[in-house]
């Protein structure tokens, strides 16, 4: 159960970051949706001792969650970058 949390989790930080985002290409969309689902997973795991077969503890949602909204933020921040290095 605490894996499908984590997935799902994920999945909506990462749909909502490209919406924060202004994200308009589809692609870019569905890589933010796929970073969001892969870090909060492997942030979850690891806070979560590496258990996945009862419940997800509150450590493990908040690092979940934490890690992924760094990573999409970092995400951003380096695709802001290319995008204006490109107009230079």
């Amino acid at each position: 159960m605490a894996l499908l949390v984590l997935i799902v989790l994920g999945a909506s930080l990462g749909w909502l970051a490209s919406i924060l985002g202004r994200t308009e290409a589809a692609g870019d969309i569905l890589r933010q949706i796929g970073l969001g689902i892969v870090i909060c997973v492997i942030a979850g795991v690891v806070a979560n001792e590496g258990t996945m077969v009862g419940s997800l503890s509150l450590l493990g949602l908040g690092a979940g969650v934490i890690a992924t909204m760094a990573a999409l933020a970092l995400y951003h921040a380096a695709m802001k970058r290319r995008r204006a290095g490109r107009e230079t």
